[in-house]
């Protein structure tokens, strides 16, 4: 029986801890680590970063957009990690960022979410900046596979807020506020896992930066109500210490997914480098969340 991308997450937090880590090839740290700015150099610290971190996280993060720019040399080396993590029972975060409308949306969909695609895997990122039904077909196919999806919702970059926070003071014709972007989004998330079968968590999750600090309480979001997973990057490297974090997010501790890429990746190339920084960054997250 097939277990949902929820439910394979809720259990997998259980049993590794909270960390995600970031797979981030950046040019500069590959060349950081030795390795040419190559998708031999790609496969190599794809490798390190398995074989050191996989077994203190509860998930992988592969940036998508770092393997791209390999062409398809690249894309073979993220196929090949799909392939393994599949094999290992290793969950798989897409860090793709996909958001279209129509047939485009569905081929992102079956590229990354497919059954048959050489890129499916257990979860993707999705941008809802077209509106959030226009990733319909995504959410769909997610719940068909027993796969996951991340919305973008509310993110800690400067930019953001010039999308995310509009409407937070603007009335309708009610004469009552509609919320802020980010408001609505994380509603209509909360609706889409609300549709869904799952036990512990919904198949629809959510992407919200560990260093919004005082946006939440801004918009009026209580993600109190949430029922499914929220990835969090900006924990670390990016200025939020594992306190920060839960205070942030108080009250919906087990959902969170933190993400850490430049804080481990920093200790690299050696494997035994990187395992250590995996293991002291997920100890340090259960530490403050009191597991």
């Amino acid at each position: 029986m097939s277990v949902a991308f929820g439910d394979r997450l809720a259990k997998a937090m259980a049993e590794r801890g909270p960390l995600c880590v970031g797979i981030d090839p950046h040019p500069n740290l590959l060349e950081q680590w030795g390795l040419e700015d190559s998708a031999a150099g790609l496969a190599a610290f794809t490798e390190a970063v398995y074989e050191g971190c996989a077994p203190f996280a509860a998930a992988l993060k592969p940036q998508v957009a770092l393997f791209e720019r390999h062409g398809s040399a690249g894309l073979a080396v993220l196929e090949a990690l799909f392939a393994r993590a599949a094999a290992d029972g290793v969950l798989i975060v897409a860090d793709a960022k996909r958001g279209d409308i129509g047939s485009t949306m569905k081929a992102y969909a079956d590229a990354w979410l497919g059954s048959s695609s050489p890129l499916g895997t257990d979860s993707v990122t999705l941008s809802p900046y077209l509106g959030f039904e226009s990733l319909r077909p995504a959410l769909d196919l997610a719940d068909q596979n027993d796969r996951g999806t991340f919305v973008l919702a509310l993110t800690s970059n400067p930019e953001g807020k010039s999308v995310q926070h509009v409407g937070a003071s603007e009335s309708g014709q009610s004469g009552e506020s509609e919320g802020a972007v980010a408001k609505r989004i994380i509603a209509a998330a909360t609706a889409e896992n609300a549709s869904r079968e799952w036990e512990q968590m919904g198949p629809c999750g959510l992407v919200v930066g560990a260093t919004v600090g005082q946006a939440l309480v801004d918009l009026g979001i209580d993600l109190s109500v949430f029922n499914g997973p929220i990835l969090s990057p900006g924990y670390g490297a990016q200025g939020a210490s594992a306190a920060d974090l839960y205070r942030v997010f108080a009250g919906v501790e087990s959902q969170v997914l933190v993400n850490s890429s430049r804080g481990v990746l920093a200790a690299g190339p050696s494997v035994e480098g990187l395992a250590q920084a995996a293991q002291a960054a997920r100890d340090d997250l259960l530490a403050a969340r009191g597991a």
